[in-house]
């Protein structure tokens, strides 16, 4: 089994420093922590509200860590022009709105195709690797294979809700399988944690995992390093390497 990439989101380093609009915990110092403990990239996702990642936060993580950025962001015009400027290694899109405290599911891609068509459009010509945050759906792998986006990250929310149904588990690894049949690279995150990351991190064709809010948490009683290592090592595990 090929060796799968462990991205750590470190929105909610942000989430912490601007409940007092300060300067402290940096999520730059954090993701350097979370390279040297093992990550294969640093996630972050700059939202329309700025809620926790800032604009100046994105510039910084791009010129410091050594890995590389993925950046989450919506298909807007602001969000796509900063996209063409930084050129991360990946922008995956993914759906927003206001009022929701995390995403919440996956991307429309058929109400969004055309938009999401032109998004990535836009990311190839700069050279820009491209992913789409989706459901684990059959049609939704397929419609997003049609829009030629690069990879897919199926939405674990549905499994860590409930990881004890059999269903939640095997959309995902049916999802994979069917993603990678249509000539999709395919990643995983949202809500996945130290202990239910296992089945997915066992699925074959999964790739990438990305984790943020369970390292960040688990980093208050063990430092963010150590965090990073124990779902460094769940991984492994998984994967029998």
């Amino acid at each position: 089994m090929t060796y799968q990439r462990l991205y750590v989101n470190i929105d909610h380093v942000a989430t912490v420093r601007q409940a007092r609009r300060s300067v402290d915990p940096d999520p730059v110092a954090a993701a350097v922590l979370c390279e040297r403990a093992g990550a294969d990239g640093i996630t972050a996702h700059l939202r329309e509200d700025r809620r926790h990642i800032q604009d100046a936060d994105v510039l910084r993580l791009a010129s410091t860590i050594t890995t590389v950025l993925n950046l989450e962001c919506a298909a807007t015009e602001e969000m796509l022009d900063l996209a063409e400027r930084l050129r991360p290694f990946t922008v995956t899109l993914v759906p927003e709105r206001r009022e929701e405290v995390t995403t919440e599911g996956g991307l429309d891609v058929v109400r969004g195709a055309a938009g999401l068509r032109l998004a990535i459009e836009r990311l190839k010509r700069v050279g820009v690797k491209s992913s789409l945050f989706v459901d684990a759906d059959a049609e939704t792998i397929r419609r997003s294979a049609d829009l030629g986006v690069d990879a897919i990250e199926l939405h674990t929310g549905p499994y860590a809700h409930a990881p004890l149904e059999p269903r939640t588990l095997a959309a995902l690894a049916e999802s994979a399988s069917l993603a990678v049949s249509l000539g999709l690279r395919v990643h995983a995150g949202h809500g996945l944690s130290i202990g239910n990351v296992r089945p997915v991190a066992a699925i074959p064709e999964i790739e990438e995992l990305n984790i943020g809010h369970a390292i960040v948490g688990r980093a208050l009683f063990v430092g963010i390093g150590d965090a990073v290592r124990e779902i460094r090592r769940e991984m492994t595990r998984a994967r029998g390497e």
